[in-house]
């Protein structure tokens, strides 16, 4: 029988709705919506941080714009009356963080540089170079001055951003600059000639400028984040009224996003989930194809722990063979699999001084017989492991008898090991839906240990709530796997060497 033929048996007695988890804030007061509480009760670390040691590196124009958006930002920015996009009542009223504009640090990148690189033909010699005209100014930054920046803001035009990604061209023009190794032989050798060994350098990383930036400077500890100029500058590059009123009515979600991951990336926590048992630790493992590498089975593998703090971090594992291109799908070895959830453990214990009661580890691929082998190994009986698949499924779909769709933490269960999880969905508070479209559901299916599908989806629901890096009502899928790519391309962008442990903030 199929999946599709069990779901028309069992959809009217095992459909059910999860009520919206509530996060804490300031005052541990808990409400459903992060801008909500943020709004009436402060962030939940509301002590613990008070001030920003900014930085910012940028073209002339690019500084100029974020200093003028960080002014505006320090009052209230309004919403347009959109129940969904509420207003932004400032920096310092929202989370009581104080920036000393005259303090902040700046780096001036020359455009001409830009420009030119801009028009490398060779995509590789033009995204290497562009990402090491940030990455060099700021790792000397880091490496000759005293005075400690928490977190840099890298202003890029809007060019880099159209022009350095995977799949970019740049126009045929009579500037364009062909300079690189066309031979692929060539781009890996080892040359006697020093140019040619340069040239090499740029082969070694994939074609992305955000995570290359991100992948060089993972050994310094140096906190970024990457912002468009048009992005909070729109003014200085649109003519039309009309556009620029429709970007207008974005102004407060950026305003929220921008500074809630900057917040977090100075170490608060802006919230905290209410309900999240304690002791739990929740794993999600990322698996990459290093595209760098001609064997197509050679990938890397990475785990994302997240603790009930909501706090998370990210280990590296062995580089390997773990991907079979038969079935598509990731695995490792016994050995590599014991040392990944090790690393997790220990580090778990220096943070809590204590073992998790209970390991779930998330995962959009099955588990085989090694692998669950070394998972069991490494938590040595003293903590129970579930294994847990999750998928973004569009088999079916649900439909109401409603101007809206199904409600986000509606379920369909379909015994004790399977169930579809709505983490889309129409939202009352908002009266609207999370999504564009008639949404999707998560697959849910308990395919190693022993636990309770019911809560395994209510903690599913929970995890899609810890996404840091914007403030919204809720993700689409937890944040064990909502960065799952992400993190993967930059641990993978270069291949470098192990970094260890390091918090969740510095991949974002």
């Amino acid at each position: 029988m199929t999946r599709k033929n069990i779901i028309i048996v069992k959809a009217m007695s095992s459909f059910y709705h999860i009520k919206e988890p509530l996060i804490h804030f300031g005052y541990d007061q808990p409400m459903e919506d992060p801008r909500d509480g943020l709004t009436l009760f402060g962030p939940y670390s509301r002590t613990n941080i008070t001030s920003a040691k900014i930085g910012i590196i940028g073209t002339d124009i690019g500084i100029k714009i974020f200093r003028e958006w960080l002014n505006k930002v320090e009052k209230p920015v309004k919403s347009f009356d959109n129940i969904a996009r509420p207003f932004f009542p400032g920096v310092s009223a929202t989370y009581e963080l104080k920036i000393n504009h005259e303090a902040i640090k700046q780096l001036t990148i020359d455009e001409d540089d830009i420009r030119e690189f801009l028009n490398y033909q060779d995509s590789h010699q033009r995204v290497h170079n562009l990402a090491n005209l940030y990455v060099d100014k700021l790792t000397k930054y880091y490496q000759e001055e005293e005075f400690i920046i928490d977190i840099w803001f890298l202003i890029i035009p809007d060019d880099i951003y159209k022009y350095c990604r995977p799949k970019s061209r740049i126009p045929i023009t009579e500037e364009v600059i062909s300079i690189g190794i066309k031979d692929k032989n060539l781009r890996r050798d080892e040359s006697l000639f020093e140019d040619i060994n340069e040239l090499q350098e740029a082969y070694k990383y994939e074609l992305n400028f955000h995570n290359q930036v991100k992948g060089k400077l993972l050994k310094n500890r140096i906190v970024t984040q990457i912002i468009k100029e048009s992005t909070i500058g729109y003014e200085h590059f649109l003519s039309d009224e009309n556009r620029i009123l429709s970007e207008k009515k974005f102004d407060s979600a950026k305003a929220w996003n921008i500074i809630n991951s900057m917040y977090y990336k100075l170490g608060g926590i802006p919230w905290k989930l209410s309900h999240i048992r304690k002791n739990v630790c929740y794993v999600g493992l990322v698996y990459k194809k290093i595209e760098t590498i001609i064997n197509e089975q050679t990938a890397c593998c990475a785990a994302q722990m997240f603790l009930d703090t909501g706090d998370g971090f990210v280990f590296r594992g062995n580089i390997g063979p773990w991907y079979n291109p038969d079935n598509n799908e990731y695995h490792l070895t016994k050995e590599s699999a014991f040392n990944l959830i090790d690393k997790a453990l220990k580090s778990f214990q220096e943070k809590n001084e204590t073992i998790p009661e209970e390991l779930f580890i998330h995962s959009k691929t099955y588990f085989n017989d090694d692998e669950w082998e070394g998972f069991e190994e490494a938590v040595k009986n003293k903590t129970k492991i579930v294994g847990v698949r999750i998928r973004d499924d569009r088999t079916f779909k649900i439909f109401r008898d409603y101007r809206y769709p199904v409600l986000r933490g509606s379920v369909l269960e379909l015994d004790s090991k399977f169930a579809y999880l709505w983490t889309k969905g129409f939202i009352p508070r908002l009266q609207t839906i999370l999504g564009l479209e008639t949404p999707n559901p998560l697959s849910i299916e308990l395919i190693r240990g022993d636990s309770d599908i019911n809560t395994i989806s209510k903690d599913i629901l929970s995890l899609t709530k810890l996404n840091y890096n914007a403030c919204i009502y809720g993700d689409g899928l937890p944040v064990t796997l909502r960065f799952a790519n992400v993190i993967g391309d930059i641990l993978t962008v270069g291949v470098e060497g192990d970094v260890g442990a390091l918090q969740f903030k510095h991949y974002l």
